[in-house]
């Protein structure tokens, strides 16, 4: 690669280009192939006389920016030609001034990979306001599809970090340097980038807090001098004590970074001459496995010895490792002078293991705890990354989190975390229980989707609801999470409480209109006898239409005579020679046109009200019977009734015989139920038949539609039940329609 000549450089942009590509060149020799260099060059002129490519808010120039990350990567991360080649093109790629597609045919398909997951992760990035949450770290984790694309962005961000220093554009500063403290470094830190991830974080405290980060410097910078004289006066009798008890071993001191001091402050409320312990002493053995935890705490037994330590800083993580697996014993003793020192005890294996990352709070999934934990995962990632291992690396690093989680965006940009095969109501719940209780879809990527559409990663889901929407019981098929369930249960239930609730209330209302005193014990019994021994079945039994509320009424009635002892005096008991079978050519009770047991409906009784019942809406033409009420009128039954079986057991001295007389003109209200396929126009051509039949009006239709099938109740006026006949007939030949019964 060679000096770029046009006017989109400045004379120090190619000095900088210059000596970084050389750089570049001499990190990457014996790993960019023949002709990478050449087309590469091709590549970058071609962009830059295009036009296309433009400076970031910094003014950074993109080709400067990447060649510096591109030397980060391959200097500080290890990685090799496909992630420095996917580097050196990523801005040229985002300009568009060319392909993915033109990057695979002329460098291959590992680094158009890479690029391809650059270009994901900008996409999902763009979309969230909340980048300092775990779980866009995590999406971007699940984005990635191989970990060289975090890796490269890290290198990216501590990249355009170390050039913003001077620039005018101060909130755009402010913006970067947060996301490199919430989002980048705490990346670092679980990679175990550590040297990457102190600098992320000191170059934000530096830019956020400019003050605090220059006051600790100089403090640090004037006690340097004095610090390590110290150190020495600290190490030396425990350097002369270890050696005579015949340990082998290293030592070795280090300041804490600039930004852990800071924190020390805010958590203390000190200045940073209060921070006591601004380094800390690390012992690390040289021990045989089986020796391990006894020789670390000889070692505590020697300077303890020698110091005098602070029990209440103590830290036992050798006798019980940490969760990820940290080991070290940690003491603070008073040292020289009387000043606190933090001295760390561990073994090799144990540092290695602290050193590889473990001390970062994070499982990856797809790695079984029990099988291979996050030490070896981690162990694996260093020494991949070390050898320059490229095809080690793409083994590490494709972690497939999808088969576990997805993530989803709200409108707004906030990210929530769900378990595979969530759907949208899932969501919905997930946001608030009443956005659940309401939702009767959503808009994912500009199209409307059901309530049973399954989420995928990078979505953008935005809910829809509806006043009128009320939670089913089939949601239950529908909802993943046992939370959504729990809520929907709960609704449910208390809707059915309340429907109850109405019932009782109706119930009582009757009562009182046809003058019964409501009591307690009656209507337990009452309940009993017709089969309900809970009271929520009961009432939600009326309220759902399965019981008539007259009927109830009648039960009552009568339960409330025998109870109050005047109920009708039984027939003794006949023995079996008294028994005299009746004729059967006598006419029975309530037979022949002429009997006066006979209601004739449209007959003009004198004193005498009758009415249709609802539980059943009989019309002219069906076989049908009279019921007797407590207030003195008749209802009118079909002889099919749901009812029927019940008073004809219980209350079989009210029944009448009844027969129609003729018709008088009226209409009556017939409910059908039709289920078929929900297709297009299906319910347009069954109210066209409607519409289209004389002397039937349509009074009401409701709808409710799922899994392609339609569930509709339609209540029609009609004076005759022949002309039900052949409605119901030609209901039945509507094209999806796969059947019409009536209520």
């Amino acid at each position: 690669m060679k000096t770029m000549t046009t006017n989109f450089f400045t004379d120090e942009e190619r000095e900088r280009i210059e000596r970084v590509q050389h750089q570049i060149l001499a990190l990457a020799a014996g790993v960019i192939e023949e002709g990478d260099e050449e087309k590469l060059r091709t590549y970058l002129s071609e962009a830059t006389e295009s036009g296309m490519l433009q400076r970031d808010a910094f003014g950074i120039n993109p080709i400067v920016k990447d060649l510096e990350t591109a030397l980060i990567v391959g200097e500080e991360i290890g990685l090799s030609r496909g992630s420095v080649l996917s580097v050196l093109l990523w801005s040229i790629v985002k300009s568009g001034a060319v392909t993915i597609d033109k990057v695979r045919k002329d460098f291959g398909e590992e680094v158009a990979h890479i690029l391809h997951g650059l270009m994901r992760i900008r996409e999902v990035y763009a979309k969230s306001a909340t980048v300092s949450s775990e779980n866009f770290r995590s999406l971007l984790v699940t984005f990635a599809e191989d970990m060289r694309v975090i890796l490269i962005m890290i290198a990216n961000r501590v990249c355009i970090m170390r050039q913003i220093k001077d620039t005018e554009n101060v909130e755009a500063r402010r913006k970067v340097s947060m996301e490199a403290a919430y989002l980048y470094a705490p990346l670092a830190h679980k990679l175990g980038l550590y040297k990457l991830k102190s600098e992320l974080e000191d170059l934000s405290l530096k830019y956020l807090e400019h003050d605090a980060y220059y006051h600790i410097k100089e403090k640090l910078n004037e006690t340097k001098r004095s610090r390590d004289a110290y150190i020495e006066r600290f190490t030396k009798p425990i350097d002369e004590k270890l050696q005579a008890a015949g340990l082998h071993y290293h030592m070795k001191g280090r300041t804490k970074s600039i930004h852990s001091i800071w924190q020390k402050m805010q958590k203390q409320h000190v200045d940073v001459d209060g921070v006591y312990d601004l380094f800390a002493i690390r012992i690390i053995l040289d021990s045989a496995p089986e020796r391990e935890k006894m020789e670390c705490w000889q070692v505590f037994s020697i300077i303890t010895d020698m110091y005098q330590s602070n029990p209440k800083r103590m830290r036992d993580w050798l006798s019980v490792p940490k969760s990820n697996g940290y080991e070290s014993l940690h003491i603070t003793v008073l040292g020289p002078e009387q000043k606190w020192v933090e001295v760390q005890i561990r073994t090799e294996r144990m540092d290695d293991i602290a050193e590889h990352g473990l001390a970062a709070h994070w499982r990856y999934k797809g790695i079984r705890s029990g099988e291979s934990g996050v030490e070896e995962w981690l162990a694996g990632v260093r020494s991949a990354l070390e050898a320059n291992d490229d095809a080690q690396l793409m083994d590490q690093f494709r972690l497939d989190l999808k088969e576990d989680e997805v993530y989803v965006f709200t409108p707004k940009g906030d990210i929530f975390k769900l378990p595979m095969g969530a759907t949208v109501l899932d969501f919905a719940y997930h946001i608030h229980s009443k956005v659940g209780n309401h939702c009767v879809g959503a808009r994912i990527g500009g199209r409307n989707v059901t309530i049973r559409q399954k989420l995928q990663s990078g979505d953008q889901v935005e809910i829809l609801t509806s006043n009128s929407q009320t939670p089913k019981r089939d949601w239950l098929n529908i909802l993943t999470t046992t939370r959504a369930r729990a809520k929907v249960r709960q609704s449910l239930k208390e809707m059915e409480s309340s429907q109850a609730l109405l019932a009782k209330e109706e119930l009582e209302r009757k009562m009182k209109n046809k003058k019964l005193d409501y009591e307690e014990p009656v209507l337990m019994h009452t309940m009993t006898k017709l089969g309900y021994r809970i009271v929520t079945d009961f009432y939600a039994a009326l309220a759902d239409g399965k019981l008539d509320m007259n009927a109830v009424l009648e039960a009552y009635a009568q339960q409330q005579r025998f109870d109050h002892g005047e109920a009708e005096k039984t027939v003794p008991t006949q023995s079996a020679d008294q028994f005299v079978m009746p004729d059967k050519a006598l006419p029975q009770r309530g037979s022949g046109e002429g009997s006066s047991d006979v209601l004739v409906i449209d007959q003009n009784l004198k004193g005498l009200d009758f009415q249709m019942a609802r539980c059943c809406q009989p019309v002219y033409g069906d076989d049908v019977f009279g019921f007797v009420t407590s207030g003195g009128g008749i209802k009118i039954h079909r002889t099919d009734c749901p009812n029927a079986p019940q008073m004809r057991q219980r209350f079989g001295y009210r029944i009448v015989r009844a027969k129609w007389a003729g018709k008088r003109g009226s209409q009556y209200p017939i409910t059908l139920r039709v289920i078929g396929n929900d297709d297009i126009g299906i319910v347009n051509n069954i109210t066209n038949i409607i519409s289209k039949e004389e002397k039937i009006l349509l009074r009401s239709i409701s709808i409710d539609s799922h899994d392609g099938l339609f569930n509709g109740t339609l209540t029609v006026m009609l004076d005759d039940a022949s002309r039900l006949t052949q409605l119901i007939k030609k209901l039945k030949t509507v094209k999806g329609v796969k059947n019409v019964s009536r209520s």
